[in-house]
């Protein structure tokens, strides 16, 4: 892999911190040094590249993610596609995300195939084709009737999730998931305003049901995630002490109170955008206001908003991105959610971009989401200021460079850069 040497670049380090100045040494696959300032880094044998001012960060950290969704209108149709053309569209995907800028997912669930994202992320780490770092889930483990029980009784049809009733179940199904090389177990413990009879508010699971596949996890050495939209699913997740909780609509003031006091120990990620871009920019797909209206979408929203801009008030780890991977919100318009981090949480730029890489790697369990000696070489050269304008990261065409594990994905190209000199960019980033 050689040296290289990032000079003339303004560096986000990912702590949240204001960018600066400065220059940065990648050897190998990891990054050896950081310095403030001009000509602080000698290295003679080192591949040098000029950054003409524009932005070094981390590579971002989707933390909620479903690569191994097929941007469908259904969850249905996700169980339909048979696993061949299943594999060969996450390869797709992860490469599509890896363009966006993405280099870690950690997976919200992979499909009613097991092996899927095992597999996936297997393949990528034997560099036989590109795409991120990825911790590989579980499908959806959902109850009869809960979030991801698609079947019909006259019909043989494939779930989106896999099924789990009563503690027997669920010690197989979490067994038989470990088995098959998952990272995370993810369990869905509220229902959701798109199931019947199971809403956002109902619990999907006993408390027997949820210390079981908590108790797998814990002797297999998985994660465990949850689904959580409704208060009592929050709850029932601190009590067992599951770390990653999706959602949280609609948590209580004494319930934001119990994750505050653990905040060290607790990620969520609310996954705004899917509930925003199906309440507003779904028409086409049937969701017109009487549907909205049906499903309680805007409802879910606002209340969405309301407990995360108190989340941030008390300092918990929420990072954006997530749920995406339907035709409405497909996979690669991701960092979408940095922007209703800004918009609709009151989160500023440098907060947001904390979020999805300090955190995200933190989240990853990985030396990743800093630019920082020690940690792996996962990079991007932005043209811009992110700290100012976190929209630059939705277009890839923004994305100067997409460095992974110290290779480039994508090269940095001299006359860019050099174009980027002439026009004054570089004053105005270094401003």
């Amino acid at each position: 892999m050689g040296r290289k040497l990032f000079k003339n670049v303004n560096i986000f380090d990912g702590t949240g911190k204001k960018s600066f100045a400065g220059e940065v040494l990648v050897q190998g696959n990891m990054i050896n040094k950081v310095a403030k300032g001009k000509g602080q880094i000698e290295a003679e044998d080192a591949d040098v590249i000029d950054g003409a001012g524009a932005t070094l960060m981390p590579g971002l950290v989707e933390p909620h993610s479903h690569v191994t969704y097929t941007n469908c209108t259904m969850l249905w149709n996700i169980g339909e596609l048979p696993p061949e053309e299943h594999m060969v569209l996450a390869l797709e995907h992860a490469k599509v995300m890896l363009d966006q800028g993405f280099t870690s997912l950690f997976s919200a669930a992979g499909t009613s195939k097991i092996r899927i994202e095992p597999v996936l992320r297997d393949t990528i780490n034997a560099g036989k084709f590109p795409g991120p770092r990825i911790r590989a889930a579980s499908p959806e483990i959902n109850s009869t009737g809960g979030l991801g029980d698609e079947r019909l009784l006259h019909l043989h049809r494939e779930s989106v999730g896999i099924l789990a009733d009563g503690t027997t179940e669920m010690l197989r199904v979490a067994r038989l998931c470990a088995r098959e090389g998952c990272d995370t177990l993810k369990i869905n413990i509220s229902g959701d305003q798109f199931q019947r009879n199971c809403g956002n508010e109902a619990l999907a699971y006993s408390d027997d049901e949820i210390a079981a596949c908590v108790w797998v996890a814990k002797e297999r050495g998985l994660n465990v995630a949850t689904h959580a939209r409704g208060d009592r699913a929050v709850r029932a997740a601190l009590k067992h002490g599951i770390p990653i909780i999706y959602h949280a609509d609609f948590a209580t003031e004494e319930t934001i109170d119990m994750l505050e006091a653990k905040k060290k120990d607790v990620f969520m990620a609310p996954a705004a955008g899917i509930i925003y871009s199906t309440a507003y920019e779904a028409k086409d797909w049937g969701f017109d206001e009487a549907t909205v209206e049906k499903w309680g979408l805007k409802r879910t929203l606002e209340n969405t908003i309301k407990t995360y801009g108190e989340i941030r008030k008390r300092g918990i780890r929420a990072m954006p991105g997530g749920d995406y991977g339907f035709a409405w919100a497909p996979i690669g318009v991701n960092a979408r959610d940095l922007e209703h981090f800004v918009n609709l949480f009151g989160y500023s730029p440098l907060e947001t971009l904390k979020a999805a890489t300090q955190w995200g790697g933190e989240l990853m369990n990985m030396n990743v989401g800093q630019v920082k000696p020690g940690y792996l070489a996962d990079l991007l050269l932005v043209d811009g200021d992110v700290t100012q304008d976190v929209t630059l990261l939705q277009d890839k065409e923004n994305l100067i460079m997409i460095m992974k594990d110290g290779e480039y994905h994508k090269a940095p190209v001299a006359k860019r850069l050099g174009a980027r000199r002439q026009s004054g960019k570089v004053a105005a980033a270094a401003e």
